[in-house]
């Protein structure tokens, strides 16, 4: 029995053995006070230190499966468990609406699926080639050896005490009066906008945002069984009148809305626009919900200050932030900006859902950005992207047929087809190695069916001409059927 263990290379021999006497227990092949073979026979029936099964047999111990008995050796401690009467239950039949809702609206899982070979613009996550990993790790290092013990247990729900000090100093120098105000860490934007749904809405309730908008958002407030009102938007992006005339007659809880490098179109709202929606939002007493997508990828122009900005010392703008779109997704770091008393609440109801954030992914962070790495990565970031972005911008005016390009910077552009369904083209393409996003699931109506978006961080400059020149002669294939028609 004990000579058919088979070693590897990749894991500790001690625990190999371990496992290995210990699933004959489990099994039932080594029966409860059955007598194992003595530390000295096992070691050279394996041929392996006798120090290696001692260990083994030590863990065994510990962990309750064998005993030793003084001057006669070790035995097996544990009964195998006698299976019951097999007992199913039909899981189907007990899901709440909630879960179902949640596995339908599961894109990852009901969307096309990525295969290896084909060329992607799914997604907009950031390049991880650019990641300063040598940064990260020193970063790591130094941080374990001063908090280690700390970092490693329990926090506190509200987050970070220095990263909490450096995001509040990071939103004053977006031009943010945190007078008043207070953060609260959470994991990433998803987190955070459920824990400000949490807070401020119930089932029924009126929430506005801009037609399209972001998917996983759209997800969140339909679990949340609200009633999503969508602001048309044009060329020019959100239309204010429309906007306007719905906050007048909806009696709205929350508007939600995405100024800069919007998902899924990539535009980015004026300043002149964006003290219009907050005029207009004060004027009918509705509270901002300010998604701050991708608001660190400015390619080119004066800054823009987010609509938090705008308030001053008021408190009527919530605003939800995230590194995971251009740096570490991975680590799922977000946080929360808004009123001091507000926050409070949310931190219990973060409490009630998980206890707090990683700790030791919150420490680890503050002191990559603390060393200066932030500045210096989006310094580079900066222009990966925005050299991909205008190549991008390029190849689809090249080669893409349609009504409109959309796209101001970021990682992604949104194209508007010519009277042609997307689905249909995502199926032609897919044939042909390419994959994208539809735009149908940005909108919160039966719009969209003719757009969709194509997010090139990923992707490198080869493939993406390589691939917009495939979807371009999709289109005009799929346009010829049409003709023919």
């Amino acid at each position: 029995m004990f000579s058919s263990i088979k070693l590897n290379e990749d894991e500790k021999v001690y625990i190999q053995i371990k496992n290995y006497i210990k699933d004959m227990i489990l099994r039932g092949m080594l029966q409860k006070d059955e007598k194992l073979p003595s530390t000295r026979e096992l070691s050279n029936i394996i041929d392996v230190s006798r120090n290696t099964v001692v260990n083994a047999y030590e863990y065994l111990k510990e962990e309750g499966f064998i005993y030793t008995v003084r001057g006669k050796g070790a035995f097996v401690a544990y009964s195998k468990i006698t299976s019951q009467e097999i007992w199913n239950i039909d899981w189907e039949n007990r899901l709440t609406d909630y879960a179902k809702k949640a596995e339908n609206m599961d894109i990852v899982k009901h969307e096309k699926v990525w295969t290896k070979g084909m060329i992607s613009f799914k997604s907009i996550a950031p390049d991880n080639n650019l990641f300063d990993i040598e940064d990260f790790k020193r970063a790591f290092l130094n941080i374990i050896s001063l908090e280690g013990d700390k970092i490693l247990n329990y926090g506190y729900a509200k987050g970070y005490k220095y990263l909490i000090e450096y995001l509040m100093e990071y939103m004053k120098n977006k031009g943010v009066d945190v007078k008043n105000k207070d953060i609260l860490i959470t994991n990433g934007f998803t987190e955070g906008f459920e824990i400000v749904l949490s807070s401020l809405t119930k089932e029924g309730d009126n929430v506005i945002c801009e037609n399209p908008t972001h998917n996983t958002a759209i997800k969140i407030m339909r679990l949340h069984n609200l009633n999503i009102i969508g602001v048309n938007a044009n060329n020019n992006g959100i239309q204010l009148e429309d906007f306007e005339n719905k906050l007048k007659k909806s009696k709205a809880k929350l508007i939600y809305i995405i100024p800069s490098y919007h998902n899924p179109t990539g535009m980015v709202m004026s300043p002149e626009k964006r003290v219009k929606i907050y005029e207009i939002s004060k004027k009918y007493e509705i509270p901002i919900v300010e998604d701050g997508f991708n608001e660190e990828l400015r390619y080119s122009g004066a800054h823009v200050s987010p609509i938090a900005a705008l308030s001053g010392e008021g408190n009527s703008v919530i605003y939800v932030g995230s590194f995971s779109k251009v740096l570490f997704p991975g680590i799922r770091i977000g946080w929360v900006l808004a009123d001091k008393n507000l926050i409070s609440y949310m931190e219990s109801i973060k409490r009630s859902k998980n206890i707090h954030t990683s700790f030791l992914d919150q420490a680890v962070l503050y002191q990559y950005l603390k060393e200066g790495n932030f500045d210096k990565y989006m310094k580079k970031a900066r222009k990966v992207y925005k050299d991909k972005y205008e190549f991008a911008l390029k190849c689809a005016n090249k080669y893409i047929p349609c009504k409109k390009v959309y796209g101001e910077g970021g990682l992604h552009i949104f194209i508007k087809l010519d009277n042609l369904n997307a689905r249909t083209l995502l199926d032609s393409c897919c044939k042909k190695n390419v994959i994208f996003t539809p735009g149908d699931i940005f909108y919160i109506d039966k719009n969209g069916w003719d757009t969709f978006r194509l997010g090139f961080s990923r992707v490198e400059k080869e493939d993406i001409e390589k691939g917009f020149k495939i979807i371009g002669d999709e289109i005009k294939k799929l346009n010829s059927i049409k003709v023919v028609e």
